[in-house]
């Protein structure tokens, strides 16, 4: 199948999934932030994949190969599979918490919440126009060279960046304080991932060790 309808198929499939890890724990189906975030969600994931498989279907293949089966490294695997997890019940955890009202999220936070799931998704899909070999699997093909500017000059991985970004919102966005708890487990998911994937590249990228002397930062400047 060409990327441009696996992509299509894929989106399919992600919303339906979507639809019933929001509205299923919910409850109803009368959950406007819920209705919001997936709206936000599709149009800052599709919108960036439609431009991708018009100008660089090649990296939209790559970022489509994601999830642990993609990851050829067994740490990667976990991390990876943690993640989706994470995901799935960070969004669970906050329908429940609207079903039983557990907090009390002004509707401008929610508003908030999905500018900032917007940002991290829109944060990542640029790090793919600025660097098309990056993935979302963790890997070194041949050809390809260390990319040190645009937002590769501000933290080594920008990409999570962007999936941190989208963290914060994600619980915001949807109604739920109690599920940012949820938040300091997946850093430490990305921080196991992070150390992992850079012993790859001082290992396998060529002038990788010249760029972190470059760039100190991993995922967030002045922090890490």
């Amino acid at each position: 199948m060409k990327v441009g309808p696996q992509a299509a198929v894929s989106s399919v499939i992600g919303l339906a999934v979507f639809v019933a890890l929001v509205f299923a724990p919910a409850g109803t189906f009368g959950y406007w932030r819920g209705w919001a975030f997936i709206a936000v969600f599709s149009a800052f994931s599709l919108l960036p994949s439609i431009y991708l498989a018009l100008h660089d279907p090649a990296a939209l293949r790559r970022r489509m190969q994601a999830g642990p089966t993609a990851e050829t490294r067994p740490v990667q695997k976990f991390a990876s599979a943690m993640a989706f997890l994470l995901l799935a019940v960070m969004i669970v955890t906050s329908a429940l918490d609207h079903r039983f009202g557990w907090s009390a999220v002004p509707a401008v936070v929610s508003v908030l919440g999905n500018v900032l799931v917007a940002t991290g998704l829109g944060v990542a899909m640029l790090v793919v126009i600025q660097n098309s070999y990056a993935a979302a699997n963790v890997r070194v093909e041949a050809g390809q060279a260390v990319v040190s500017t645009g937002l590769y000059g501000l933290v080594r991985h920008p990409m999570y960046t962007g999936n941190v970004i989208m963290m914060v919102g994600v619980p915001l966005a949807l109604g739920s304080y109690w599920a940012l708890l949820l938040i300091i487990p997946g850093l430490a998911l990305l921080a196991v991932r992070i150390v992992d994937e850079e012993t790859m590249l001082h290992t396998e990228l060529d002038g990788y060790d010249e760029y972190t002397r470059k760039v100190r930062y991993r995922l967030v400047p002045y922090v890490w």
